[in-house]
């Protein structure tokens, strides 16, 4: 029988071939393999996964983490190993720490794109940069994007005569086709024509570039949201919280739900689709969509009440 660190490689070794980056796992279990060697254990046990997951230097959220992490290193285990214990899910519970995501309004998002439009374009702007962040968050708020995937599209991933973008390399790895709205391919086209027209073919392959045609990054658009942010009043001035970008991905969500509620569709039959769409490993990702939104639910309930009040 393999020894546990010999185990620990295969395990991260079968999870990276599936797509999984291991990132954090991949640091942390080392670490926990050590701590077995420290105490000359050959079996995962949930008394020493308990103990080396309650470090004391870290908090209380990051013990559920880390034995998180232990839980599916010890599944993997069990199998060659009958004496391993998986820690039983709920041994350390914890509250979910994720932000409380903002609804956009559409005149919200209406403002936020005319603001992008007023943008300085004197040095060190350009006449381009208003363009390019106008298109960035129209995109944004029409396609449920992650902001890492619309800033990693190349030029070749946009077909603007089939509509379909291709979202290349997104969460493990994975690439998927988003179908986009005629109206979406005309502001893509216009943007484009301006590119070109502004920085000539020997530029950067990406969609999105800065005034020097290089890759625009993501902190200098998260610079330019927040003073968009603060100068349409989504933000208190100088205000570290507020509405992310992320939030736009998490309107699209809930209002394509709501489109289907309003319209008699089985939403909940229809999930897996918006979940491929949105690029989701899981559909319960999806799921937590409707735990955000107060009009969704009303939706539901009225739809269940409705059922109720058929079969009775």
């Amino acid at each position: 029988m393999n020894t546990l660190r010999e185990a620990l490689q295969e395990y991260l070794d079968l999870r990276r071939s599936l797509g999984f980056k291991m990132h954090d796992a991949g640091l942390l279990l080392p670490r926990f393999v050590s701590f077995m060697e420290t105490r000359h254990a050959e079996h995962i046990s949930n008394g020493l996964a308990l103990e080396w997951a309650q470090n004391p230097s870290v908090q209380p959220a990051e013990w559920a983490r880390r034995l998180c992490f232990v839980r599916g290193f010890a599944r993997h285990r069990s199998a060659t190993d009958t004496r391993t214990e998986i820690p039983p899910v709920g041994m350390l519970p914890h509250r979910s720490t994720r932000a409380r995501p903002h609804l956009y309004t559409e005149a919200e998002v209406r403002r936020l794109l005319n603001a992008a439009l007023e943008l300085p374009v004197a040095w060190p702007s350009t006449p381009l940069r208003p363009w390019v962040f106008h298109c960035l968050i129209g995109l944004l708020s029409v396609t449920g994007l992650r902001i890492s995937e619309a800033l990693n599209l190349e030029l070749g991933d946009v077909d603007l005569e089939d509509a379909v973008l291709t979202i290349r390399g997104a969460k493990l790895g994975r690439s998927r086709l988003v179908p986009i709205h005629p109206t979406t391919c005309t502001v893509l086209a216009d943007y484009l024509r301006r590119r070109k027209q502004f920085l000539g073919r020997q530029v950067s392959s990406y969609v999105f570039v800065t005034s020097r045609g290089t890759r625009l990054d993501i902190g200098r658009v998260h610079r330019t949201f927040y003073a968009l942010s603060w100068q349409t009043g989504l933000r208190a001035e100088g205000a570290s919280k507020g509405p992310r970008l992320h939030d736009f991905r998490h309107r699209f969500a809930v209002e394509v739900l709501i489109r289907w509620y309003q319209s008699g569709e089985d939403a909940w039959r229809l999930l897996p689709v918006l979940s491929t769409y949105l690029g989701h490993i899981y559909v319960a990702g999806t799921y937590w969509y409707l735990s955000g939104s107060p009009e969704l639910m009303a939706q539901a309930m009225d739809r269940l009440e409705r059922r109720w009040g058929e079969s009775s």
